[in-house]
Formats: structure tokens, sequence, C-alpha cells
């Protein structure tokens, strides 16, 4: 068990950005984009300034989505892909009784519509949890850029594999743990997150509603409530409503990963 919790851990966890040495130019890029998802494609190694142009030009379109929009649904045309600069968002397919499956939430930094390269049409709906802001990246033009810049398709093609591969570990291991596992993992793959782009790594807001984390998690809501609350009578967190504070992170950690310190 200890050595599944620890595959989720890991494939919960962002994985580091690439680096680059183009000096101001790439500067320059990463203090207009730092907190968009096309980040790690943008900044590889090896490109120059007339490269990296002729790429900001192709992603500085903007779109401002609303709480609740759908910013694209099941079976649309797939034609961009989506960078959130702002906000969060959930996705989720309709189950057979007409339900939603939570397949993930996104936040800043991270993509959205990778799923439907292969299909052509889009596999899940996208809905924004707050008012956010993404960035519009047509895929026929970033096509047209791969042929023209080797290096970025390679990028391209290993951010596809890890998020499939992180995709595949998520539903393996979520299956084989006890609810209060899955509890800790999802608070802690938070905190792993936001850190990451620079914000608290022990204090953030839960943007999703704890119908929407049992959702996601495989638990009644009645489950997550009776958790956050247990974790923090045991003194491993803070909670008042969606406002959280985790106070002992590393015993979080080890809940997660199928010791419990305050048992």
């Amino acid at each position: 068990m200890k050595k599944e919790s620890e595959l989720l851990m890991s494939s919960l966890s962002p994985s580091a950005s690439p680096r680059s040495s183009s000096g101001a130019t790439v500067q320059a890029l990463r203090a207009g984009c730092s907190a968009c998802g096309m980040h790690q494609l943008c900044l590889p190694m090896g490109l120059d300034q007339g490269d990296m142009q002729r790429l900001e030009q192709v992603i500085n379109r903007r779109r401002k989505v609303k709480r609740d929009e759908t910013l694209y649904h099941v079976n649309d045309k797939f034609d961009m892909l989506y960078a959130i600069r702002l906000g969060h968002f959930k996705t989720f397919q309709h189950n057979p009784n007409g339900g939603q499956q939570i397949t993930g939430f996104q936040m800043a930094g991270e993509l959205l519509g990778m799923d439907a390269i292969g299909a052509g049409h889009h596999l899940c709906e996208a809905v924004a949890l707050e008012d956010s802001e993404v960035c519009e990246i047509p895929f026929a033009s970033l096509e047209d850029l791969f042929r023209d810049m080797p290096i970025l398709l390679r990028q391209f093609h290993r951010m596809m594999s890890l998020e499939i591969s992180r995709e595949q570990r998520v539903m393996l291991t979520l299956g084989s743990m006890t609810a209060q596992q899955k509890m800790a993992a999802f608070l802690v793959n938070l905190s792993s997150r936001y850190v990451s782009r620079g914000y608290s790594s022990t204090r953030f807001q839960l943007r999703m509603t704890r119908e929407e984390i049992g959702n996601y998690l495989g638990l009644a809501v009645e489950s997550v409530s009776r958790l956050l609350s247990g974790f923090k009578k045991t003194g491993v967190i803070d909670v008042n409503h969606r406002d959280v504070e985790l106070l002992d992170l590393p015993s979080l950690r080890s809940i997660a990963l199928g010791s419990d310190p305050c048992a």
C-alpha cells in the first residue's frame, strides 16, 4: 500500500519546468507567461529569439470564462488547447445515469484539452469553478510551429506522455486507498501544486465544493465533511468553510502514505 500511495503522491505533483539559457528574451516571456500552462512548452532549450517571438504570438490570445460557464462540451470539435492563466476549472464526463463524474480539477498554470487531440473532439466538459481566464492556442498554428521547430514537437510529446502516465497512475491508485488516505493525498496534492506556482503551500481556499471533492475521490459528501472535521480535531489542518490551513503537512503526507501518526 505504501508503494502505491507514494506513486500517487508523485504522479499528482507537477513536474519541474524546463530551463533555458536564452537570456533576457526568455526572462521577458517567463515574466509575461509565468502563470501560463504552456510554460513547459514555451521554454525548452534551443529556441532562438525569433522562435520565441513566433511562439509568443501563437499563445497570446486570451479568453475570460465566467464562474459555472462551460469552456467546451463533450463532442465539441477540437481546435484549441487552453492554458489557464487565472482561476480554476473542473473536467467531467456524464455517467449512464446522467450525472457528472469529475475527472480532475485544474488551476492556473495547467493545460486543458490535450485529451481531445487524438479523437478530434473533446471527451469531457470543462467548467470554470470561478471567474477565470485562459489563453487559447490554435492547435493548427501550433502544428505549423512543430514542423519548423522539432525541439518544440519533442517537448510537446513529452508533456503529453507525462500527462497520460499521471492520469493512469491516479486512476489505478485511488481505488486502493482508504477514504482517509484519499482525502489527505488530495490536500497534499493541492499544496504541492500551489507552492510550485509561488503560492502558499499551507494556506489556500478550496475552489470546489465538498460534493465535487467527494465525486472526484469516490466518497460521499458526508465522508468528506467527516474527514475534514477529523483532520481538524487532531490538529493536522484548520478548516473554516472553504478556507484551509495545513497545520502539520508532514503528518498529512504520512496519512496519505498509509501511516497515520495520530492513530
